[in-house]
């Protein structure tokens, strides 16, 4: 028995209360006395009876039971079912067993049932110290996250109850706190640029601000920039009059029609050099006239424009207008790419699922492995592709067809991912690296270069 505390462990373990269900004495004193060495508060049950009765009225945080408890007992039968009734009324508290080497594969049967672990009797005690912190911690580690969640999910639900979202779908913290600033700047009468790679969701961003300004019920428009050839683009945008063109008769265009309203122009940075005089004339004075026609007309019009194109390269470059970038660039609204917000790959996907559908465990640890070059957009199509391919309700990860390469290339889980699959997991590392797709040496691996302890 270990004499002297480790640092680390006596953190870990202080304040934390075990509980331990032996029937041997001596064997109940060892733990008392080791656990206690380390900082842990240690309840003793000589019963199954009686520890069942110690779980209900204590806080426990983890549980070390015996599989046997009458000496002329050997099948393990009391233990299994002792294991069954806690996992049952108590499924958060992580259970270690005690097991004889003969009782070893019962031990391992019941590890696939949510067991966290098995000692084996004698058992070492630096393996036992390092499993039961390892436990402790991530039950701490658990709770923590379902704390967060909670208090994501609250968030997300005030800001939904007091604003219109336009059913954007996410849980990441970096896209709450987007959208939130999104809803602040609605109501200022100011230009808005929403920057970010092709199929992160700019255009819905774009709607939540509209939606929620004081021009909600005025015309609200959107143009493709990048849509429009050169020769097109001053008729799309200012109108035309009959005759300016063969063919061409008198029409509106985008900054007449969106007069008092919001008109969204996506593409910003296609938009060519003459283009761009023309829109930084209308932005500083309100003024244009249709094409074919001398007469100037005046609109009032907020602008929201995005782009996937990093304007300030393109200033540089001497491509895009700096004084432009500035008239538009009044708040910047920057939507990370779905690779930098991994938790929101799941939720997505569930919500583009077809009524009917689910998605099978690998499916999941697919698609949280591929890296989203396309990001949501991308998401969108494989979940609807997979759907016509999977044959069942039931979608399956070669439905997915997600290119192999790509989830070798893939980031590895970082320590909040494996944490929180470790906590779905109720710590066992098999069922824990197949939901990361990882093998159970893999994830070993990934753990240590985490710092997350493991037996």
């Amino acid at each position: 028995m270990s004499t002297v505390a480790d640092g680390p462990l006596q953190a870990s373990l202080a304040r934390s209360t075990v509980l331990v269900i032996d029937d041997s004495e001596a064997v109940r004193t060892a733990f008392e006395v080791l656990l206690a060495l380390h900082g842990a508060r240690v309840l003793a049950a000589a019963t199954p009876e009686e520890g069942l009765a110690v779980l209900a009225r204590e806080p426990v945080d983890l549980v070390i039971q015996d599989m046997n408890f009458r000496r002329e007992a050997t099948s393990g039968a009391e233990g299994i079912a002792l294991f069954r009734q806690i996992r049952a009324r108590f499924a958060d508290i992580p259970l270690v067993l005690l097991t004889a080497w003969t009782h070893l594969e019962t031990a391992v049967e019941l590890v696939r049932e949510g067991a966290a672990d098995y000692i084996a009797k004698p058992w070492d005690d630096a393996r036992l110290l390092t499993s039961v912190r390892n436990l402790i911690d991530l039950r701490a580690a658990r709770a923590e996250a379902a704390e967060l969640r909670g208090a994501r999910r609250e968030a997300r639900a005030a800001l939904a109850a007091r604003f219109d979202l336009c059913g954007i779908v996410y849980e990441s913290e970096l896209m709450h706190t987007l959208v939130a600033m999104a809803t602040q700047v609605a109501r200022a009468e100011v230009p808005v640029l929403i920057t970010g790679p092709n199929g992160v969701g700019k255009e819905v961003l774009a709607d939540i601000v509209q939606r929620n300004s004081e021009r909600a019920a005025q015309p609200y428009f959107k143009v493709n920039l990048g849509a429009l050839p050169d020769e097109l683009l001053e008729a799309e945008l200012f109108g035309t009059e009959a005759g300016a063109f063969t063919g061409a008769r008198a029409r509106s265009g985008r900054f007449e029609a969106a007069d008092g309203g919001t008109l969204f122009l996506d593409e910003l940075g296609t938009l060519s050099a003459g283009g761009q005089a023309k829109l930084l004339r209308v932005l500083q004075t309100g003024e244009f006239e249709r094409l074919g026609s001398n007469l100037t007309r005046r609109t009032r019009v907020r602008i929201i424009a995005a782009t996937n194109s990093n304007l300030r390269a393109a200033i540089r470059a001497g491509t895009f207008r700096e004084d432009l970038y500035y008239r538009l660039n009044v708040i910047e609204l920057q939507v990370p790419p779905l690779a930098e917000r991994r938790e929101d790959i799941l939720p997505l996907a569930r919500h583009f699922l077809e009524r009917g559908f689910t998605l099978a465990p690998a499916a999941q640890a697919a698609l949280q492995r591929h890296p989203w070059p396309g990001n949501v957009r991308e998401l969108q199509n494989a979940i609807r592709r997979a759907a016509l391919l999977a044959g069942g309700s039931v979608i399956g990860a070669p439905a997915l067809n997600l290119p192999a390469a790509a989830a070798e290339e893939a980031p590895q889980p970082d320590r909040s991912t494996v944490e929180q699959a470790l906590a779905r997991a109720n710590g066992v590392i098999a069922q824990a690296a197949r939901e990361l797709g990882l093998s159970r040496q893999a994830l070993y691996r990934r753990m240590e270069k985490l710092g997350l302890r493991t037996s």
